[in-house]
């Protein structure tokens, strides 16, 4: 799978023909000045909820892509009712069967509003399988015992998980969410946007390595394969 980085949380994953975007969140992103916003055109947007560190440039990418955009019950309306009409909405536990593959819609333990401050439902993250191997972006969340189903799927080929801790779990409880998920590539997320998650890049790659675990610490605009 070819993965691109876009910054704080925001990637995309070329499978099965398909180009997935999860939390599009890059032009209000001083770290991600580099990134072209008019050259990404996905298939689909997937959105863990609705804080507009995830969903700012929804908008200006489903336009210019026609991309169709999942996510919870809530924020799927929302944009609904912004004239994006080419979505599906589902809720915790849920799966649906896409033409990449299977969703999954994770439990996260976080809170969601939208940018206007209506509610945005229950948060999430995403299992999604295909026939090219399955993958995990946990979305912004506590470490939960819930990571543990998401094991029972099988093998996972990466996960995305969190790592800045203060509004997400910490480089440590990430490590153990990789240890549960039975994950060994681990692409890394939701750090450094703001002074309250900045990271030690070296001391987090050495706390992955030491559980036999390899952190991919990627920098916007940059691509790699997992």
């Amino acid at each position: 799978m070819d993965i691109t980085y876009y910054g704080h949380a925001c990637f995309s994953v070329r499978v099965a023909g398909k180009t997935l975007l999860f939390d599009p969140f890059i032009t209000p992103n001083p770290l991600a000045e580099s990134v072209d916003v008019t050259a990404i055109k996905p298939d689909y947007i997937l959105l863990s909820h609705g804080h507009a560190d995830h969903v700012a440039d929804v908008e200006k990418i489903a336009l210019q892509s026609g991309a169709r955009l999942i996510g919870n019950f809530e924020v799927i309306q929302w944009f609904s009712a912004q004239g994006l009409t080419n979505a599906h909405s589902m809720n915790s536990g849920g799966s649906f069967l896409f033409d990449f593959g299977r969703v999954t819609y994770t439990p996260a333990i976080h809170s969601s509003s939208m940018p206007d401050g209506s509610y945005g439902g229950q948060p999430g993250g995403f299992l999604v399988e295909t026939d090219e191997g399955a993958f995990y972006y946990s979305g912004d969340t506590a470490l939960t015992h819930d990571m543990k189903l998401v094991a029972v799927a099988g093998r996972l080929r990466f996960a995305a998980l969190c790592l800045g801790d203060n509004f997400t779990m910490g480089v440590e409880d990430a490590v153990t969410a990789a240890e549960w998920l039975g994950c060994k590539e681990i692409l890394g997320v939701h750090y450094d946007t703001f002074p309250p998650i900045v990271i030690d890049h070296e001391a987090a790659k050495e706390a992955f390595l030491k559980k036999g675990k390899k952190l991919h610490l990627l920098a916007p605009g940059d691509v790699c394969q997992l």
